[in-house]
């Protein structure tokens, strides 16, 4: 007897099952088709209809789930950035590292990556038309980067409480962690065709530099 059942003896109960899967699916399927059109096509250029073709769904069905072309950019960015940003932000509040070893770790390894990967394409396209689009940039800063400011500076308070860090301005300007990133990005998009930068390179120098400038003279790695 053959282990796989034709497609024409699938029971009814079984076809049902599938069409539920593929339905409960389809949201995120259409989620994933967005992010690949916006990426190439940017917001402005982006129809509902193209993410439908490409989702290989009727050209109506985004529509049921997603009012308008505001509503699935957000869930593009829940998806795409949201999503990841929670696990490094979920990281920093639960490790157990000193805050120097995973400023130097977890944190270098998470900005390497992310730089290097197709999530900074919507960065990238807010660069580009976020001006035309204050809507979109608002819930990107109020969804990503505000949270992302708000656990720095927490991680940055562990470090002082901890006798690891001095009392610094990096306080107030946790932006300059992550100011180097946003460089390595746009260096990326606009010339490095023209000279190559070793992101990974640049990030690690930077973090270097920034614990040295902060570090409290008797924490690890002083050796005054």
């Amino acid at each position: 007897m053959s282990k796989t059942q034709p497609k024409s003896e699938l029971k009814g109960p079984d076809r049902s099952a599938r069409k539920r899967v593929r339905k409960d699916d389809r949201p995120q399927e259409i989620v994933a088709a967005a992010f690949e059109e916006f990426a190439s096509h940017g917001y402005a250029g982006t129809r509902l209809e193209d993410v439908a073709a490409r989702a290989k769904v009727s050209k109506g069905l985004p529509y049921l789930y997603f009012k308008t072309k505001e509503e699935l950019f957000k869930a593009v960015v829940r998806s795409v950035i949201t999503s990841h940003f929670d696990t490094i932000r979920n990281e920093m509040e639960s490790t157990t590292l000193s805050v120097e070893d995973f400023l130097k770790g977890p944190f270098l390894k998470f900005v390497q990556e992310l730089v290097c990967s197709r999530r900074v394409l919507i960065v990238r396209l807010l660069i580009a038309e976020g001006h035309k689009h204050p809507e979109l940039t608002a819930f990107y800063f109020d969804n990503v980067v505000a949270r992302g400011l708000e656990t720095l500076r927490a991680l940055i308070d562990r470090g002082v409480a901890r006798g690891e860090f001095r009392e610094t301005a990096l306080r107030d300007y946790p932006q300059l962690l992550i100011a180097p990133m946003l460089m390595a990005v746009i260096w990326r998009a606009l010339f490095e065709h023209h000279h190559h930068l070793d992101t990974d390179a640049l990030l690690k120098t930077h973090i270097d530099l920034m614990v040295d400038a902060v570090r409290a003279p008797q924490s690890k790695g002083d050796v005054s």
